[in-house]
């Protein structure tokens, strides 16, 4: 993609974890980025499978670091979940395994979302769990039957963090699956969902569009899914190396958000 291209670009969807800031730490560049998205006229929406938190969290975390935004700001795969469960299985009880931010965003959707395993369940939801604890493990298989809906909120492996990576929704997946012998349906990125759902949200044509992002199988694959252009920044996960290597190739690859030019 050659610079001056992303100029047409109305609305851009930006990964958080490895591409906006790592941890608590801002990138390099990643205020002045955002500022000229707004200069422009353009909308940055912050699109996260980081399911740990909720958007009101969201929102305080990227305050505390200096940038604009509200909840219409972000869309992450915790909305999409609700969504998906509002239109496939409306009225379903909902065991979820992930944090109470989690279940307060599923339940501020209309979502009966339990965390005990007591009565009827007819859905299991795994998300990013970072309070978790061995007897959700232990319920989760409990729980399971073989008409029970089995989800996940995203498949991300890991979680990038200033030291290395922590194990994410993905990893717990993998988990399980030894010992279900099943495994989820997944919501967020590398599906279309959670891209749709935001270009219907502000009525924006997905040529208008851009995912940036720094994950080959989530961001950049989601971006192909849903007909989006996609830039690869290499400030998180992906290498030079997993670029070259997979099968689905961003429209730009750049050091960071830094190097965009609009």
């Amino acid at each position: 993609m050659r610079p001056g291209r992303f100029a047409d670009k109305k609305l851009w969807l930006l990964d958080m974890d490895g591409t906006i800031y790592l941890e608590n730490e801002l990138i390099d560049g990643a205020l002045d980025f955002l500022q000229r998205i707004r200069e422009r006229g353009g909308r940055y929406v912050f699109i996260s499978n980081n399911s740990s938190k909720s958007v009101a969290d969201y929102v305080a975390k990227v305050r505390a670091m200096g940038i604009e935004a509200d909840e219409d700001s972000f869309f992450i795969s915790s909305q999409s979940t609700a969504l998906y469960l509002n239109r496939h299985h409306r009225g379903a009880r909902v065991y979820v395994m992930g944090t109470a931010s989690l279940v307060e965003e599923l339940r501020r959707h209309g979502i009966q979302a339990v965390t005990e395993n007591s009565g009827h369940i007819d859905v299991v939801l795994l998300g990013y769990d970072t309070e978790l604890r061995y007897q959700k493990l232990i319920d989760v298989c409990n729980i399971m039957q073989e008409d029970t809906v089995y989800l996940a909120t995203n498949p991300d492996y890991v979680c990038p963090a200033k030291n290395g990576y922590l194990p994410d929704c993905g990893s717990m997946a993998v988990m399980l699956e030894y010992a279900l012998h099943r495994k989820p349906k997944f919501i967020g990125k590398p599906e279309s969902y959670m891209i749709e759902d935001v270009l219907e949200k502000f009525h924006i044509d997905k040529k208008y569009a851009i995912i940036v992002g720094d994950r080959l199988y989530t961001d950049i694959a989601s971006g192909y899914h849903a007909g989006v252009d996609t830039i690869c920044v290499l400030s998180g996960e992906a290498t030079m190396e997993d670029i070259a290597a997979f099968a689905i190739q961003p429209n730009a690859i750049l050091s960071s958000v830094k190097e965009i030019e609009l």
